[in-house]
């Protein structure tokens, strides 16, 4: 159902760096960009993508105020490897790898470089 995700920022270079080294741990790669302007990565054009952009309006980024954007992984290691390679790249803690919602999923959750949120999330199937 999601086509792609867009994430604000005021400092591309900065986020491109970030977003290179962190989604290529779980395998992602640059499927589209315009020099200057954004970034998108994602496993294909025909899957759902994340992007950092700089804001088409000239003003700066901001965050949204209870917008997240959940990154499904397989399972919790990949999740625990996902959230240690955020926070070395700069990310911060937004709660720590572990089981959520009485067991029934396991999330990481940080901000970027530039506040918004993140997560890697996974199902579990005995909760």
């Amino acid at each position: 159902m999601i086509a792609y995700v867009t994430l604000g920022t005021n400092d591309l270079e900065k986020a491109v760096k970030f977003y290179d080294a962190l989604l290529a741990e779980i395998g992602a790669k640059r499927i589209l960009e315009e020099e200057g302007h954004f970034v998108a990565w994602g496993h294909s054009l025909e899957s759902p993508s994340l992007s950092v952009i700089t804001p088409f309006d000239g003003k700066p980024a901001s965050v949204g105020n209870g917008n997240m954007v959940a990154l499904f992984l397989e399972n919790p290691d990949k999740i625990d490897a996902f959230y240690k390679k955020a926070i070395e790249l700069g990310a911060t803690d937004e709660g720590k790898p572990g089981p959520r919602t009485n067991g029934s999923f396991y999330a990481a959750y940080f901000r970027d470089l530039d506040g918004n949120k993140l997560n890697g999330v996974c199902m579990l199937e005995n909760n």
